[in-house]
């Protein structure tokens, strides 16, 4: 039951402080990691994307199961020790600097362990969310938590670009190893959530089985999963990309890249504030096909230009993708945290990390492998074509023939359009 309680606000905060404290170190981690693979270990472009897919693949391994262990274990205790671990990982990273025994090899394993956390911490963190929040007012607080990543990705990169210019890419990642230990104190003062369980669990299969069939069957949230798929595949490409395209082709210095990868922050900035306006107006089924589009565009733009043009159409075109995938992202994560019956919540989180995130790997391989042999450029291009597939399999699906994604009924019926939707309350007062 969600807490509306002063006592229910106060662990909101607590928890939104130790999301945004570890954010902002994670988003100055994501410019120092590429840039000292980059500058200290000159990795090559198939490495480069080693180490990005390396940072989504346990979504692959461990997504599924992941919702049947958020499910059974205490959820703050699990949130704690993925901090606790991925706080030691990064740690490794400049105290093997030090010793002068830094390998790429060692980039991709820390990278690994990080994933395997961030998997676990992610399905604890969006299941914890409902527990404290009411139902009216999950989608502001899940505007509110975008829009707060959105700022921390618009800040974290210019200052962490900045800070690897004066200090170096290896001690910067410091900063991200803080904010992690700072993060597992906050979330250590947050209370368990409580959740009754049965004298005997289900076999580990039976439980997968039932969350995934529930998604993929579902005829809103199974649309949804495959277009936040090919928005991932996308992600994947640009996270192992981006960093060599802006340094390698168009001799971006490190705080500039910073600024050109803060971009991202202000797309999804941008997006979180508007979504709740938008959906309110349009409907979130209708805003989530027109979201699809932009994106596209954005993804269209990015690799365009030479000289100061491609600088500028770098961050505009990962500024409008990263606007329309926010808006996707809250609308459809908060329709599946009302839509979900609660014993099946974290196994339905699960389900889509598991399929979508998974994607996140393979983009970031294959989109290595086409720059290692083509360009960083071109190879940009070539997933413009995955993200066309995001507004794609939302017309191909029943979404196209409603207003607000909660109209569809089970039936197969749809309920009247109306002006508002229970996905689209106004924002709360901070």
């Amino acid at each position: 039951m969600a807490v509306d309680s002063a006592r229910g606000a106060s662990v909101f905060w607590r928890w939104w402080t130790a999301g945004t404290t570890s954010a902002v170190g994670s988003a100055m981690g994501a410019v120092a990691l590429p840039l000292t693979a980059l500058t200290v270990l000159d990795a090559s472009a198939l490495e480069m994307g080693m180490i990005a897919a390396a940072g989504y693949v346990a979504w692959i391994v461990i997504g599924l199961p992941a919702g049947v262990m958020v499910q059974r274990l205490p959820v703050r205790r699990v949130q704690v020790c993925a901090d606790l671990a991925r706080a030691a990982a990064v740690l490794s990273i400049p105290l093997a600097w030090w010793l002068d025994r830094l390998t790429v090899a060692q980039l991709v394993i820390v990278a690994l362990v990080i994933s395997f956390a961030d998997v676990v911490f992610d399905v604890a963190n969006s299941t914890f969310l409902p527990s404290i929040v009411s139902k009216e007012h999950l989608q502001s607080r899940n505007s509110l938590t975008s829009g707060t990543h959105a700022t921390t990705q618009l800040g974290g990169p210019s200052v962490g670009g900045l800070i690897v210019q004066v200090l170096g890419a290896v001690p910067t990642l410091l900063i991200d190893a803080i904010s992690y230990l700072v993060s597992a104190l906050l979330l250590r003062t947050l209370p368990e959530r409580r959740a009754e369980a049965p004298d005997r669990w289900p076999p580990v299969r039976a439980m997968i089985r039932e969350g995934w069939r529930f998604v993929v069957h579902h005829p809103v949230m199974g649309p949804c999963m495959w277009a936040a798929t090919a928005a991932n595949t996308v992600c994947g490409a640009q996270h192992a990309l981006y960093a060599l395209y802006l340094v390698r082709e168009l001799d971006a210095q490190p705080g500039l890249v910073g600024l050109l990868l803060a971009a991202d922050g202000v797309g999804a900035l941008i997006g979180a504030a508007l979504t709740n306006q938008i959906t309110a107006r349009f409907g979130t089924a209708r805003t989530l096909i027109v979201a699809g589009f932009v994106s596209v565009a954005g993804a269209l733009v990015v690799p365009l230009g030479t000289g100061w043009q491609a600088f500028a159409a770098f961050a505009v075109g990962n500024t409008v993708f990263s606007a329309g995938v926010v808006v996707l992202s809250v609308v459809t994560r908060t329709y599946r945290q009302i839509a979900s019956p609660p014993e099946l919540l974290p196994r339905v989180m699960a389900t889509v990390r598991f399929v979508s995130w998974g994607a996140v790997p393979i983009g970031g391989l294959v989109a290595g492998a086409i720059a290692g042999v083509l360009s960083g450029r071109v190879a940009l291009m070539i997933f413009v074509a995955a993200a066309a597939c995001m507004p794609l399999v939302l017309l191909a699906s029943p979404i196209r023939h409603l207003r607000d994604l909660t109209d569809y009924q089970r039936d197969g019926s749809t309920s009247a359009p109306t002006t508002s939707s229970e996905l689209t309350a106004d924002p709360e007062p901070a």
